[in-house]
């Protein structure tokens, strides 16, 4: 199917902003918006974001992608990722003005940029998502990624043979190493902070437990089998009893990409996503 891509200015807060619409000649009731994960702009590593929009806009869907306040070519003071709820409002208007047969709103979002999709709509409510995207969801603080670390790469490094060929030749820093795995061990041990303390890591992530569970939209987990934010994902999801719950609902899927990492930077891996995405939304939203 043909499509244009045209630029959009609007505004958020008196700031100029720029987006990139891609636009099928017979466009479907359903539109994406793909939200930046941060320090990046509207063309995402590999080019993903430019890839994936004309993806979907070649078989009848929508796609705005678009830059934050301070980054790309957007105007104003760079944010935070969880405090662009008012770049994405803004983002969605501007979509829905320029396709106004649009009813429902897809955020797709890859790291902190699936982070900044939940935790948008835990601070708004915004009834006009219909569905959200979440690739390798960031989640990260001390406690988790230590956690991480003892399971997926000190644990698994005993059992390889080059690890200990490294020993019996004297050729690993065993002081180093065992520093590191003590240091993990500590933090692991750590207690998390109550849902009410002031650690942001742990505020930001209590808002996005929420929203996985109280999102009444459908949603599409996406993640890599090569990635530790992936690995640190799950890891705090099966601590979570809340997070837990909110993974094992009937509107929520799971895909896993066996062996991408975690940008999928592969063509391979980029063109497993653009399916995995277009046949989800086809299935579970396009009418």
């Amino acid at each position: 199917m043909s499509y244009v891509e045209q630029p959009i200015t609007f505004s958020c807060d008196g700031e100029g902003l720029l987006g990139i619409l891609s636009k099928p000649q017979s466009a479907a009731n359903v539109g994406v918006l793909i939200v930046v994960g941060g320090p990046q702009y509207r063309i995402g590593s590999h080019r993903q974001f430019v890839l994936l929009a004309r993806y979907l806009a070649a078989s009848g869907i929508s796609v705005f992608r678009f830059d934050y306040r301070g980054m790309g070519d957007s105007a104003g003071d760079l944010r935070q990722f969880d405090h662009v709820n008012d770049d994405m409002a803004a983002a969605i208007d501007a979509f829905q003005n320029a396709c106004p047969e649009i009813e429902q709103i897809v955020l797709w979002g890859l790291c902190d940029a699936a982070s900044a999709s939940l935790i948008y709509w835990d601070a708004t409510q915004d009834r006009r998502l219909t569905g959200m995207v979440l690739l390798n969801p960031w989640v990260r603080s001390e406690i988790s990624l230590a956690k991480t670390h003892i399971k997926h790469y000190y644990r698994q490094r005993l059992f390889q043979a080059d690890f200990w060929k490294k020993v019996l030749t004297f050729r690993l820093g065993l002081g180093q190493s065992l520093k590191g795995l003590i240091r993990a061990l500590l933090r692991a041990r750590a207690s998390a902070p109550p849902v009410g303390a002031t650690d942001s890591s742990e505020n930001f992530q209590r808002k996005m437990i929420r929203a996985l569970q109280s999102f009444p939209g459908r949603t599409l987990l996406i993640l890599s089998g090569d990635d530790y934010t992936a690995k640190e994902f799950l890891e705090f999801c099966q601590a979570d009893a809340q997070a837990k719950q909110a993974l094992s609902g009937a509107k929520l899927e799971r895909v896993d990409i066996e062996d991408a990492d975690h940008t999928f930077s592969s063509p391979q891996q980029q063109q497993a996503v653009e399916r995995v995405t277009l046949s989800w939304l086809e299935n579970s939203l396009v009418r």
